[in-house]
């Protein structure tokens, strides 16, 4: 059947409502690692209280029920797309930590097969410089409980008791309800203090988990009945999170480290709720401005890149603040002990809150710039034929 015109502009729209989306939650990464509160309301949303979850969120969005039909091929298609750069990578940067650990820098680990291996699916700081990319690892586990779960509920649906329509009906419910119960569960263990070591791998995946089937039970039976105009909907949004801010003791947490859960196991999902409702209601209100601006689509499809690259370009950005510090006399604040032990140090200007900017820019565009070298790259091996074809950007 043919996709009428309207139908058509509905996709596109969305597409590009969801890429908005995924620009602006990459954005708020790397300015979540600068300590830059340019996109926090004024820290009414702080980043850390729902940017993670809502990747979560977006990844869970763009499941589709037709992917449990042929499952093998959704997982090497998930392996491929997510864990196979990973790798590649992952080792790249330990080159690069060996060289810098060579030239005086005490970051990283040696290079071996458990920081190549086994340590990006216990904690994904085994290299520091691509540290942030620690999210990978977790979504792919989380996409294949995901179908997991999902298959062993359509062979439940099965059974002669039950009321095959129902149970699918139902599943949704039982996946979104099922895992914030583990959640929750996860939280309270993680404020209790048992979710340490390496219980902290299982720990990020249970608790991100609900993020994701939220996006799914968006999908399927929210959306269609998220019309509610623009100023009502912030109202009750805004003034939510004003309530939280009023009520509890600090809204941020640790997602990566399962940490920092001050309010109790409930408050980080009702975070996760508000930040998520607000961000998406901005992308969709943003859509009609934006129209398919290239620039941003090629931003919202290639997060993985910036994800990646971004605090490996604060690093260089100080490099050449180190080189101009060392041979001008220039910047003589500039800390050289921080920076060659430190990964979360950020040299300012003249002490200037603004000169994140120059960071916060560097970190997404120049990412941008290699992944769009790898493609070129990519495309012109793909025109030579089909057997010499290197699959080198993430799609959606």
């Amino acid at each position: 059947m043919k996709m009428t015109q309207a139908s058509q502009n509905n996709v596109q729209q969305l597409n590009m409502t969801f890429c908005i989306l995924s620009a602006l939650a990459i954005i708020m990464v790397a300015a979540g690692h600068l300590g830059y509160s340019v996109l926090t309301m004024g820290e009414l949303f702080p980043y850390y209280s729902f940017h993670i979850p809502l990747f979560m969120f977006i990844s869970g969005y763009f499941y589709r029920e037709s992917e449990e039909e042929h499952p093998l091929l959704y997982i090497e298609k998930k392996v491929f797309r997510l864990l196979v750069p990973y790798l590649i990578w992952n080792l790249v940067y330990g080159i690069i930590a060996a060289a810098m650990r060579a030239c005086g820098f005490t970051m990283g680990e040696g290079i071996s097969f458990r920081t190549l291996f086994i340590e990006p699916f216990l904690h994904g700081y085994q290299f520091i410089y691509n540290y942030a990319s620690w999210f990978v690892p977790v979504l792919l586990i989380a996409e294949i409980l995901n179908l997991s779960a999902r298959l062993i509920l359509r062979k439940i649906g099965k059974l002669p008791v039950l009321t095959h329509d129902g149970w699918l009906a139902a599943t949704e419910w039982i996946m979104l309800v099922g895992s914030l119960i583990v959640g929750v569960i996860t939280v309270q263990l993680a404020i209790g203090g048992h979710v340490w070591g390496n219980y902290k791998a299982a720990g990020r995946i249970l608790f991100l988990f609900p993020c994701y089937e939220m996006g799914r039970f968006y999908h399927e039976k929210l959306e269609r009945h998220d019309t509610l105009g623009n100023l009502p909907y912030f109202a009750v949004v805004l003034t939510v999170q004003v309530l939280l801010n009023i009520c509890c003791s600090g809204l941020a947490f640790s997602s990566v480290w399962c940490t920092g859960f001050a309010n109790g196991p409930v408050i980080p999902y009702v975070t996760s709720v508000t930040g998520i409702a607000f961000w998406l209601r901005i992308a969709r209100v943003l859509t009609p401005a934006a129209g398919v601006n290239r620039e941003v689509r090629y931003l919202g499809r290639n997060t993985y890149a910036v994800m990646m690259h971004h605090v490996m370009v604060f690093m260089l950005i100080k490099a050449v603040i180190a080189g101009i510090a060392s041979t001008t006399g220039l910047c003589g604040d500039f800390d050289f002990e921080q920076f060659h032990s430190d990964i979360d140090y950020i040299y300012l200007v003249r002490g200037s809150e603004q000169f994140k900017m120059v960071y916060l820019a560097a970190g997404v565009i120049l990412p941008l710039a290699l992944q769009y070298g790898l493609d070129r790259v990519g495309k012109g091996i793909r025109s030579r034929g089909p057997n010499e074809a290197v699959r080198f950007a993430i799609r959606k």
